[in-house]
């Protein structure tokens, strides 16, 4: 893999690359607590495909930008980072994929620069227009995303994912996933990206701007086609928002992972692979 840097306006982002120069680029955008790390089991499959694969640290995260401020951390703003990675490409479209708060932000950048985007895969986070109905007036999923408005909070998030040498948020990764899922290694790479000067609070300003900036989309419907990536064991979101995200797409096809959490890439990675490459393959 080589490492190399985009740039978006004051926004350095670090990302890593494989796969040949001049084919058809994959953007792997990772969600939250992770960062480019959380794609490693895709990267050579993808490259030894045939795809040039891109997969940035977003902003705020391990050696990108850490920009001050909520607002920098809106979906509109971490949506032009894929297209300002796009641009320095000389990409016309890209085939973009999303995890957790990635794929919210590949669905945004379908719904705004759809001409962009040449097909979309999204894991395990729907729809931003069921997103925001089921977070509204569903109990259960409510109940599900406590952390989201504990998150508002000033300071005191920070302070509670770093104590104990970041030994809660170690351990509700280890909860929230199969058995095996993410060794010691793995967890200590979590630690040094946290460790950054002031990644904490940038990670945890995307949630803040979710409430506190809304985006009004000219178009509800992902008029791409668009594959959604589901583990059903899912302990942050309900199995039911990924079927009911069908209906804001043009051409959508669902697979679900009766056995998977929302850690899917990393519990069947080989199975990820083989949609992702079928998928931009056809």
């Amino acid at each position: 893999m080589e490492t190399t840097f985009f740039q978006n306006g004051n926004v350095r982002l670090h990302a890593v690359a494989a796969g040949p120069q001049d084919a058809p680029v994959v953007i792997l955008l990772h969600g939250f607590p992770e960062f480019w790390y959380g794609w490693r089991k895709q990267i050579e499959s993808l490259a030894a495909a045939g795809f040039r694969v891109i997969v940035p640290d977003q902003r705020g995260y391990n050696l990108s930008s850490k920009p001050s401020g909520v607002a920098a951390y809106a979906l509109t703003e971490l949506a032009s980072d894929v297209i300002a990675i796009a641009d320095q490409l000389a990409q016309k479209k890209i085939f973009l994929v999303g995890h957790d708060w990635g794929a919210a932000v590949a669905w945004t950048a379908a719904l705004l620069h759809p001409q962009r985007i040449a097909k979309l895969t999204v894991l395990n986070v729907p729809h931003p227009s069921v997103m925001r109905k089921f977070l509204s007036a569903h109990p259960r999923q409510i109940l599900r995303s406590w952390y989201v408005f504990f998150f508002q909070l000033p300071w005191l998030p920070e302070a509670f994912f770093s104590a104990f040498n970041f030994g809660l948020a170690s351990r509700a990764l280890l909860r929230s996933s199969r058995s095996g899922t993410f060794s010691p290694e793995d967890l200590a790479q979590y630690r040094a990206a946290w460790s950054h000067p002031g990644a904490l609070t940038a990670m945890i300003n995307w949630y803040r701007a979710l409430f506190r900036t809304r985006i009004k989309f000219p178009d509800k419907t992902v008029r791409v086609p668009t594959r959604i990536l589901w583990g059903e064991r899912d302990a942050f979101l309900l199995p039911e928002m990924a079927q009911e995200s069908l209906r804001y797409c043009t051409s959508a096809e669902l697979f679900t992972f009766a056995s998977a959490t929302h850690w899917l890439q990393h519990e069947e990675p080989a199975r990820i692979s083989e949609l992702l490459i079928d998928f931009f393959r056809a």
